[in-house]
């Protein structure tokens, strides 16, 4: 969920490896997504093509500040989706995205294949840094600094090669 602060669309975000699979009896809904990024710089700004199911989406995404960063994301035309990925760096994000619902919130789960395959990771949107929020006893540690598990990074530096 974004909210908009100065008019502006906002994501605040927070990234936790898994310590379990216990998220996968509370799974509300799963969507296949493949993305590519025709722009990125994890520590700036990125442009995003995703398709997840039937749908896509081209995301622009600012600089992060703490939790918060700015984004915008369009719906566009599939189509128009498999042609832009053509054009994205490789190797593309490939995952499955969970929606888990735990304590009163939504996680999205992503459990990431191809090139990053073994990498699960928990998100959780805010509305404010300062929300406060129960973390399940199936999330670990905190990643939401660290830029190897932005999906930006895992396009140059994939999972795999970390092993």
């Amino acid at each position: 969920m974004r909210t908009t602060i100065n008019t502006m669309a906002q994501e605040i975000e927070r990234k936790f490896l898994t310590v379990s699979e216990e998220w996968k009896k509370k799974v509300v809904r799963a969507t296949t997504m493949k993305q590519g990024y025709l722009s990125s710089d994890p520590a700036g700004n990125t442009v995003r093509v995703r398709i997840a199911g039937e749908a896509a989406y081209l995301t622009i995404k600012g600089r992060s500040e703490g939790f918060t960063r700015p984004e915008f994301e369009y719906s566009i035309p599939v189509e128009d989706a498999y042609d832009m990925i053509e054009l994205c760096k490789k190797p593309l994000v490939e995952k499955t995205r969970y929606l888990v619902s735990e304590f009163g919130k939504t996680w999205e789960v992503d459990v990431f294949d191809g090139a990053n395959e073994g990498l699960v990771v928990a998100e959780i949107e805010l509305e404010s840094e300062g929300e406060e929020f129960t973390l399940p006893g199936w999330a670990g540690k905190e990643v939401s600094s660290d830029p190897r598990y932005y999906n930006s990074s895992l396009i140059g530096n994939p999972f795999s090669r970390w092993r």
